[in-house]
C-alpha cells in the first residue's frame, strides 16, 4: 500500500475520523455529539506533533508526509467541520449561514497551504522546533466553538446563531491575518488539554450521561 505507516500518524488519523463522524452527527441533528467530536479532534491535534517528533529515525519522506497529512486532516477537522456546523445554524437566513461557512474553509486552505510552504523551508534551514505561528492556528476552533456551544444558554436563543456566525467570520479573518502567535509551551498544552477535558465533561453532564 502507498503511504507511510507508523505510530507517528495514529493521532492525526484518529482526529480525522472523529471529525468525519462529527459531521455525520450534524446531519443527524446530534449537536452535542458533533461538538464532542470537535473537541476530541482538537485534543488529538495537540499531541500528534509531539508524538511524531519523538520518532527519531523518521526519513525525510516520512517527515514531509507527516506535514502534508497533518494539514490535510486539519482542513477537514478545523475547516470543513466548522463550516458544516455553521451552515447547520440559522437555517432561515440562507446567506447568513452560507458566507461564514465559505469563509472559514477558504481561510483554512490558505493558512494551511502557506504554513506548509514556510514549514518546509524552515526545516531545510534549521532543526529547531517552531516557536511561533503566523496567523491564528486553525485548531483554535476546537476551543472557541465548543465553548460557545456550552455557554449558549447564557445567550438569547434568537441571537445565538448570529453570535456563532460572527465568531466564524472573526476566526476566518484571524486565520490569514499577519499576526504572530506564540506556540504553546508544555504548560500551555496542559492548560488546553485540561480545558478540553472540562468541555467534554460539560457535554456529558448536559446530556445526562454522568
Amino acid at each position: 500500500m502507498i503511504g507511510f505507516y507508523n505510530y507517528s500518524v495514529i493521532l492525526t488519523y484518529i482526529g480525522l475520523l472523529s471529525s468525519v463522524y462529527g459531521i455525520t452527527q450534524v446531519f443527524e441533528g446530534n449537536d452535542a455529539v458533533a461538538f464532542f467530536c470537535l473537541v476530541i479532534s482538537g485534543i488529538c491535534d495537540l499531541f500528534d506533533g509531539k508524538i511524531a517528533r519523538s520518532m527519531k529515525n523518521r526519513t525525510d519522506h516520512e517527515k514531509v508526509f507527516g506535514i502534508q497529512i497533518d494539514s490535510l486532516c486539519d482542513l477537514v477537522c478545523f475547516g470543513v467541520f466548522p463550516a458544516v456546523l455553521g451552515y447547520h445554524y440559522d437555517q432561515t437566513v440562507y446567506p447568513m449561514r452560507l458566507i461564514p461557512s465559505l469563509m472559514i474553509v477558504l481561510a483554512a486552505v490558505i493558512r494551511l497551504g502557506y504554513f506548509n510552504v514556510m514549514e518546509e523551508e524552515r526545516q531545510r534551514e534549521t532543526a529547531e522546533n517552531r516557536k511561533e505561528y503566523e496567523g491564528l492556528p486553525v485548531t483554535s476552533v476546537c476551543i472557541v466553538l465548543p465553548l460557545l456551544y456550552v455557554g449558549r444558554h447564557n445567550i438569547p436563543q434568537y441571537i445565538y446563531p448570529y453570535v456563532f456566525q460572527g465568531f466564524l467570520v472573526l476566526i476566518s479573518v484571524l486565520f490569514v491575518l499577519r499576526i504572530k502567535v506564540n506556540k504553546p509551551t508544555n504548560k500551555g498544552l496542559l492548560i488546553m488539554f485540561t480545558l478540553g477535558i472540562v468541555i467534554l465533561f460539560s457535554y456529558l453532564k448536559m446530556n445526562h450521561i454522568i
